[in-house]
């Protein structure tokens, strides 16, 4: 989903893009990213950093590996939930705004990207420290009570509010400003550190003769972050339309938001929020940082929004054969190995005029 030649389409509106949302998130693509392994980190060469980032950066840099990570995977179950979608999650190679302009408004997907990042990063940091990864954290000893009938505690209990911690002291670092755009992010920031809390399951192991299950322990466990983007998914297509407010305080003039609706229920600290509408994402449209749906692949059969009327918006799709080449007629062999063929398939291809 990377668009190489993205850079020069959009180039005009870069520099208005760059100052509202967060670019260090560009240290989770492109060699950024690939060079985490085998290089120490230079906090003061990671773009985009304010003041606090870059002392936390400094304090806990053994940790940012992880930082970079959790965007990493947030972004990559963005691209996942939206994958049928006209707005399907795009990032930029060789750009420090890796979301172009989409995410310039206060719109529904800015609200997703912002709570499924902070929700990437605690989960990273949180399965990092169970791991041993980082010396300066480890397994939660704090949240586990007396036991239940036929278990007892064992292993690694994830410490979720640390990674939670470090998602907020990072990521929310400059969402400090009085103004609308801040407390929406923020608020959604939290929304996706929360869902990983909601989400916390006992995974326990069984231990005995032939598994009989004599003994098992149980630790407290993060779910698999598929589960975090299916449920945030969720609170997007259902996600609280905002107005902005003005309010006079001794620090100046401080914007807050309030819902726009008030016969529907208020929004939860675990709902998203935005205010502003999303554009149809039908055309390419460097202001919006839209790449239109041409030539996208779309289901024939599918009358929601991955179907060819409706991602196509209305322009006709094309339809063309592929020739695929697939493993076929297995055999599983005693013991133990499994051999198949190769057949070719014949597919109807369908891409949006």
């Amino acid at each position: 989903m990377i668009y190489l030649g993205y850079f020069l389409f959009l180039f005009c509106g870069l520099t208005r893009v760059m100052a509202s949302y967060p670019i260090w998130w560009s240290l989770a693509v492109g060699h950024q990213y690939s060079s985490l392994g085998t290089q120490p980190i230079l906090c003061s060469s990671i773009p985009g950093l304010v003041p606090k980032q870059l002392r936390f950066c400094r304090n806990y840099v053994e940790i940012m590996p992880s930082v970079a990570e959790g965007v990493k995977i947030g972004i990559q179950e963005c691209q996942h939930q939206f994958r049928g979608r006209r707005w399907n999650c795009t990032t930029i190679n060789d750009n420090l705004a890796i979301f172009g302009p989409v995410l310039d408004k206060a719109t529904r997907e800015s609200a997703f990207v912002h709570a499924i990042a902070s929700a990437g990063v605690a989960f990273a940091v949180t399965r990092a420290c169970a791991e041993g990864s980082a010396t300066i954290c480890g397994c939660d000893t704090r949240r586990k009570g007396p036991p239940g009938e036929g278990w007892k505690w064992g292993g690694c209990s994830e410490d979720v509010e640390f990674g939670s911690m470090v998602s907020r002291e990072f990521a929310d670092a400059r969402e400090n400003r009085p103004d609308a755009r801040s407390a929406m992010n923020r608020h959604n920031n939290e929304a996706g550190r929360g869902s990983i809390t909601d989400h916390m399951y006992l995974k326990c192991k069984c231990h005995g003769l032939s598994g009989s299950c004599e003994v098992k322990t149980c630790w407290w466990s993060q779910p698999d972050f598929r589960v975090i983007g299916d449920y945030m998914k969720d609170k997007y297509d259902s996600a609280s339309e905002m107005v902005v407010e003005k309010h006079r305080e001794s620090r100046g003039w401080v914007e807050t938001l309030r819902p726009k609706y008030t016969f529907f229920k208020p929004p939860t600290e675990t709902d998203l929020v935005y205010y502003e509408s999303s554009p149809n994402f039908c055309e390419p449209n460097p202001e919006t940082g839209s790449f239109g749906t041409r030539d996208r692949a779309c289901n024939l059969t599918s009358h929601g929004i991955d179907g060819c009327d409706l991602l196509c918006c209305g322009r006709g799709h094309n339809t063309r054969t592929e020739k695929r080449k697939e493993k076929c007629h297995c055999i599983f062999h005693w013991c133990c190995y499994v051999s198949c063929q190769e057949c070719t398939r014949i597919y109807d291809v369908h891409t949006c005029k």
